[in-house]
C-alpha cells in the first residue's frame, strides 16, 4: 500500500525540461506517448528550431523561478556547455535529474553536482541512449556469458555529415559547431566511449589524432581518430567524423573465440563463433526505430522516479565519458595541432 500511495505522489508532481531544441521536444513527445502530461517547460527563446504550440504545458523563462514551484524532476537538455549550472541548480533544489549527454563540456563542477546527488538521494540518468539499443544490449549479454571468449579488440567508426545533421538551421550556429556550447565531434558522438566502456572494462589510456585539415569552416574538432586502452587488457580504435555521407556507425569486438559486429543501418546484433564457424544473427525487433531507445529511456527514467529501478547510466558513468573526452583533446593538442582548412 506504500508504494502505491509513493507512486501517485511522484505522478502528480511536474517534470521540468530545460530546453526545447530537437532532443528536448523529443522527451517532451515521449512523455506525452507515456501519458505522462505533468509538464513545465523552461525557455530561453534561443532555439534554432522553428517555434512550436505548446499552450498545453506552462513555460517559464526564469530558472529559479521554475525551480522553485519544487518539480519533481529536471530534463536537462540544453546546450553542453550549459548542462552543468542547470543539473546543480536543480539537484540543489531536490529535483531528480535527466541529464542529456555529455554531463558537461569539461570535468569543473561535476564533483560538487556528484556531492548533492548522493548527499539528498537523488536519481540521476545520464541520456546515453545507445544503452537502450537492443542490439548492443544483446551483445552486453553474450559478452557477459563468454560467447566470444575474452575482449581483444574493438573498432567504432561513426561518422555523420555535419550540415545534414540538423537540416533547419545553419550548421554553424548548432551547438555541435560552436565550442563556447561544448561542440566538436568527441563531445557530440561520445556515445561511443560510454558503450565501450559498458561492453568492455573502464579505461586507462587514451591516445588521438586529428587531421591537419579541418573541413567545413568550423572551431571544433571534426575528425579524430582514438585510441584507447582497457583494464581489461583489451583495446578499441574509435573513429569520428563529421564529414562522412552517408552516415555510417558501426562496431566490431573481437575476441580469443569469436567476433561481434553491430551496424546502426539495421541495428542487428551479429555473433561468429569460433567452434561452429557459424554466423548467428539477432535482428532488431519489428517496427525499431531510433526513436525506440529514446522512449525506452524515459520508460525507464519514470520507472526510477518511482523506485521500480536504479539508473543504468550513472553521474560516475558520465564522468568517466567526459574524462576519456579530455584526454583525447589533450593528446590532440600534444601531438599534432590542427592547422585551418585551406
Amino acid at each position: 500500500m506504500t508504494s502505491i500511495i509513493q507512486n501517485r505522489l511522484v505522478d502528480e508532481r511536474e517534470i521540468l525540461i530545460v530546453g526545447l531544441g530537437s532532443v528536448g521536444r523529443r522527451h517532451l513527445n515521449n512523455l506525452q506517448t507515456l501519458a505522462w502530461n505533468r509538464i513545465r517547460i523552461f525557455r530561453t527563446g534561443r532555439s534554432t528550431l522553428p517555434d512550436v504550440d505548446h499552450n498545453a504545458y506552462p513555460v517559464e523563462h526564469d530558472l529559479t523561478t521554475a525551480l522553485e514551484r519544487r518539480p519533481l524532476a529536471v530534463i536537462v537538455a540544453n546546450p553542453s556547455a550549459l548542462h552543468l549550472p542547470v543539473a546543480l541548480a536543480a539537484a540543489r533544489a531536490g529535483a531528480h535529474l535527466l541529464i542529456e549527454k555529455p554531463i558537461s563540456h569539461d570535468l569543473e563542477g561535476v564533483s560538487a553536482l556528484e556531492g548533492v546527488v548522493s548527499s539528498r538521494g537523488l536519481t540521476a540518468l545520464v541520456g546515453f541512449q545507445f544503452r537502450f539499443n537492443p542490439g548492443l544490449q544483446q551483445i552486453k549479454r553474450w559478452i557477459d556469458d563468454g560467447a566470444i571468449g575474452r575482449v581483444v579488440s574493438a573498432q567504432v567508426h561513426y561518422g555523420e555529415y555535419l550540415p545534414g545533421m540538423h537540416p533547419w538551421e545553419d550548421y554553424h550556429l548548432g551547438y555541435a559547431a560552436r565550442s563556447e556550447l561544448g561542440g566538436g565531434v568527441l563531445l557530440t558522438f561520445c556515445h561511443a566511449f560510454d558503450y565501450l566502456r559498458w561492453l568492455i572494462a573502464d579505461v586507462d589510456y587514451v591516445s588521438a589524432f586529428e587531421p591537419r585539415r579541418r573541413p567545413l569552416d568550423v572551431h571544433v574538432d571534426t575528425c579524430v581518430d582514438v585510441t584507447l586502452g582497457f583494464t581489461s587488457g583489451a583495446s578499441a580504435h574509435v573513429h569520428l567524423d563529421f564529414v562522412q555521407q552517408p552516415h555510417t556507425h558501426r562496431l566490431t569486438i573481437v575476441g580469443t573465440g569469436g567476433t561481434i559486429t553491430w551496424s546502426h543501418e539495421d541495428h542487428a546484433a551479429r555473433l561468429y563463433c569460433g567452434v561452429s564457424r557459424q554466423w548467428h544473427t539477432v535482428p532488431a525487433p519489428d517496427g525499431f526505430e531510433r526513436n525506440w531507445m529514446f522512449l525506452d529511456e524515459m520508460r525507464h527514467f519514470l520507472a526510477c522516479l518511482r523506485g521500480e529501478e536504479q539508473p543504468r547510466v550513472t553521474i560516475h558513468d558520465g564522468v568517466e565519458t567526459v574524462k576519456v573526452v579530455m584526454k583525447a583533446k589533450s593528446a590532440i593538442v600534444e601531438t599534432a595541432p590542427c592547422a585551418e582548412a585551406t
